[in-house]
Order: structure tokens, then sequence, then C-alpha cells
């Protein structure tokens, strides 16, 4: 029997009873060949007895998680389950970024001039300051909300994707959610790859900022830097050995470390 879930009804049937919350899009629900990371936490986290529910859904935004299509849903779980939970894992944020429309006001109108990644990204409230200021106030409301909810004892963890590839390769053939974006601005070829890392470092550095509030419940996995060219199966998802990758080199340690492992 497994010890993760994704269909509720599923675990009730099993009589499981969750003790591990995660709360994600796409890199906890991954439907493709090979799993999300759920599929190889689920394992790590298996020799402490710990169940997995996952809530969220693929294309989850963290505002989703607050006070979007999400929110109830994860409201309700909290509140069922929330007595009873080790931890929550939190999973959200790329899908805010990711994608034309999203990506794109985040870029200046035209960046065929810049030389640097930083250069690239548009100031102020509708720039990345902004984005990431939205970022570190959906997380908070979350963190709220899970502290309400469950004992003192229970932990949080977050954690900060990876260095995507801007190939242009999304799902199926159609067009990656990166790509796109960087090239209608005008980003040079050779900077597409300096803006994912400058993005998900400003990104990382929000995640940090907010543990520090909290040291000894809110912790941050993080996995940049980890996977190679040949992990990644489109522009935001590794393939299987890759989300293995970041579960064993990155999670693992954490969680051993917290005590979840």
């Amino acid at each position: 029997m497994s010890n993760y879930y994704w269909d509720e009804t599923q675990m009730k049937a099993d009589g499981a009873n969750p003790t591990i919350l995660a709360i994600g899009d796409s890199w906890f629900w991954y439907p493709f060949f090979g799993g999300s990371l759920t599929n190889y936490l689920g394992d790590i986290v298996a020799p402490k007895s710990h169940v997995i529910l996952a809530k969220g859904m693929n294309g989850a935004e963290a505002f989703d998680y607050v006070d979007g299509k999400y929110a109830d849903s994860v409201r309700s779980a909290l509140k069922l389950y929330g007595a009873g939970l080790s931890a929550v894992f939190l999973s959200g944020g790329g899908n805010d970024f990711a994608g034309f429309n999203d990506m794109r006001p985040l870029l200046k109108d035209s960046c065929s001039g810049e030389t640097t990644a930083n250069g690239c990204f548009r100031g102020g409230a509708q720039g990345l300051p902004g984005f990431l200021e939205r970022m570190d106030t959906y997380y908070r409301k979350l963190i709220g909300v899970v502290y309400t909810r469950t004992t003192l004892d229970c932990l949080i963890v977050m954690h900060t994707y990876d260095y995507a590839i801007p190939d242009g390769k999304g799902v199926f053939g159609k067009d990656g959610w990166l790509q796109p974006a960087l090239t209608a601005a005008g980003v040079k070829p050779g900077l597409h790859q300096a803006c994912v890392v400058h993005l998900l470092d400003a990104f990382y550095k929000v995640l940090d900022n907010i543990t520090k509030m909290d040291p000894t419940h809110l912790h941050v996995v993080d996995s940049r830097g980890t996977l190679g060219p040949g992990d990644w199966a489109n522009e935001l998802h590794p393939k299987g050995t890759g989300f293995r990758k970041i579960a064993t080199q990155c999670w693992k340690p954490a969680l051993k470390n917290i005590g979840l492992a």
C-alpha cells in the first residue's frame, strides 16, 4: 500500500491518515512518466511511517492556496487533519512566473540593449520587485493558516525548484513557459539562462527571509544547481530521474536533519 496520495478518497479507503500535507503545484503533481517529487518523498519519509496527502494541482499558483481556487480545499484539509500533521510541504511560485502572460510583464519592454540579467527585469510594483513581494505575502499568509490549524511541533518545508533551461520545450510539442517571453522582450540569447538564474535566486531569498521569522519550524530545501541538462523533461519539469535526484540529494538530507526521514 502506498504512503502517498493525491486521491483523498483512496487514502480513506486504505484506512490511512496523513501526517504530512503536501500543498503544491506540478512539482508535487506531475502526471507523466517518472512521476513527481511526491513519489520519491513518499519513499524517503516511509521509514518514519509518514503518510503524505497532496493538495493543489498542476498549474497551481501561490495565490491559489490562500485566496484562489484551492484555498477551500487547503483549509478543509488543515481543519480535518491539522492536529495530526508532523509537517506541511509547500511548493508554489513557479507557475506565478512561468508562462508568457506571467513572465513577460516582469521583463522590460525592450531588453535588446541590456548586458546583464538584472538589467532585463522591470522594476517597481509591476516588475520583479512586485512579484517577489507578492510571493512573500502569499507564503506568509499560507504559513499563518497552517499555524492556526496545526500543533506547535508541526514543521513547514518549502523549496526552491532548480535552474530550468529556457530552451522553448513544452509538453507534447507545445511552446515552453520561459523562452517565448524572453525572446519577445528582446533578451539576448546569451542572457536567457542568466535571467532564469537571477529570478530563481531572488525567489530563494524570499523563502530564506521567511524562514528567519521562525527557524525552528520553517525550513527551505535549496535544490538550485542540482540538475544537469539531461535531467529536464521540458522547461519547467525534471524527468522522473531528475525528481529522484532532487529528492535524494536535497530533500532527504534536509528531512533527516529535522527528523522527518
